[in-house]
């Protein structure tokens, strides 16, 4: 299953959205705290908001992110808001401009809770695809405005958010802390890390819920991060420009306080495809970044105010890591997201010698119709276990053809 972090390739304008602009998330007068169902889609915490009291939306929370943004202009049209800039925005290399918008003073309410007053990041269009390579209609992100509120537990296990009041707050004594810093609005852990039986690194990054990989390092930033021996090229994400490109391997160990987490699947980009302006600041250093797949593994508390994290583990902290076991990467289409299309193969993987080609439409998985499905359980077929048979049947040209492979670890 492909491990996209699904970043956003941005210019460093959104500091500038904020200013003159009263953040404006509260609770009821006689609440503290606030609890509500969210959706978990490829280690993405998905909330439910409504924009302007009128139109309801789905947002993914991302720590990564400064400002609130909105995927597609179409959303904000439906209300006649009024845009106060507009950008042209560079992705990598500065060959591709994309057209984004600014809107004050918009409403963002969720179960329970108020957000008045906010400026908003529109994107002309849906560049990223997150409801394609998600599979269910995603239609923003927000980000720093809650964390800087609230206290923030995210239950991935159980699926619950809680906002929670900072003067309110007591410390849990089934969690594990951990100091973060919070710099240009993001928040950053150091953990050490074992890159192999005898080089160990103590590594400075980004702790992003908006990401869906597990542990992303940049070679650059120390000499003793080095690719390991054993790993693969692969696209790694997707953002504006197109995709992200890197290696993929494992490294021995992740530490984070008390807990040790052997194997992680860790992404390696490659220079010249990842530029990540959005949720990079040119003044803050650091080594790399983890995500969802790791903190999927734990219910995680943010107290940005106190600037701590908290860790509890769940059942699904021994979970195996896996990395695409089919080697196929698929998005869904059409209006409902149950047309699913194969959009790349990696190559000397067990669907490429089966004969796969991008473009093929897949019609049904073990045996069942692909209308019944959606992305996130096809994705879990194609990755539950090593040696699991897999039987595909494809529309290629308009004729059905029946593909058979085993799941490989190519790690």
């Amino acid at each position: 299953m492909l491990r996209n972090s699904f970043i956003i390739i941005i210019l460093s304008l959104t500091s500038r959205l904020c200013q003159a602009q009263v953040l404006g998330f509260s609770l009821p007068p006689d609440k503290t705290k606030v609890q509500f169902p969210i959706e978990v889609y490829n280690n993405l915490v998905v909330v439910p908001i409504i924009l302007n009291n009128q139109l309801p939306l789905k947002f993914i929370l991302d720590t990564g992110v400064r400002t609130s943004i909105l995927t597609e202009k179409a959303y904000s049209d439906i209300l006649n808001l009024s845009y106060a800039r507009k950008y042209s925005i560079a992705g990598p290399g500065g060959e591709k401009l994309v057209d984004a918008y600014v809107t004050n003073n918009v409403s963002l309410d969720m179960p329970g809770v108020q957000g008045r007053g906010h400026a908003m990041l529109v994107l002309d269009q849906d560049y990223l695809e997150l409801r394609n390579y998600l599979g269910t209609d995603v239609h923003g992100i927000l980000g720093y405005e809650l964390f800087s509120r609230f206290i923030v537990q995210i239950d991935y296990e159980r699926k619950q958010l809680t906002l929670m009041l900072p003067h309110r707050f007591k410390e849990r004594r089934k969690f594990q802390w951990l100091p973060i810093s919070i710099e240009d609005t993001k928040p950053y852990v150091t953990i050490n890390l074992d890159m192999n039986d005898t080089t160990s690194v103590s590594a400075k990054l980004l702790v992003d819920s908006g990401a869906s990989h597990g542990l992303f390092l940049e070679t650059s930033s120390n000499p003793k991060i080095i690719i390991p021996e054993k790993h693969v090229a692969s696209i790694i994400g997707r953002g504006l420009g197109g995709v992200i490109t890197g290696e993929i391997s494992k490294i021995k160990a992740l530490k984070i306080g008390q807990f040790e987490i052997p194997h992680v699947i860790t992404n390696f980009p490659d220079p010249n495809s990842y530029m990540d302006t959005l949720k990079t600041s040119r003044t803050v250093f650091r080594n790399g970044s983890i995500g969802g797949e790791i903190l999927s593994r734990f219910t995680v508390i943010f107290n940005f105010p106190a600037e701590k994290i908290y860790f509890k583990k769940n059942s699904n902290y021994k979970k195996e890591f896996y990395f695409n076991l089919s080697g196929l990467t698929i998005r869904a289409k059409g209006s409902r997201l149950k047309d699913f299309e194969v959009t790349d193969i990696r190559v000397d993987s067990p669907s490429k010698r089966a004969g796969i080609k991008v473009g093929d439409k897949i019609m049904t998985v073990n045996g069942i119709n692909a209308g019944e499905l959606d992305l996130n359980t096809i994705n879990g077929f194609l990755n539950s276990k090593p040696g699991r048979r897999i039987t595909l049947v494809i529309n290629r040209n308009n004729e059905k053809i029946k593909k058979d492979f085993r799941l490989e670890d190519p790690l």
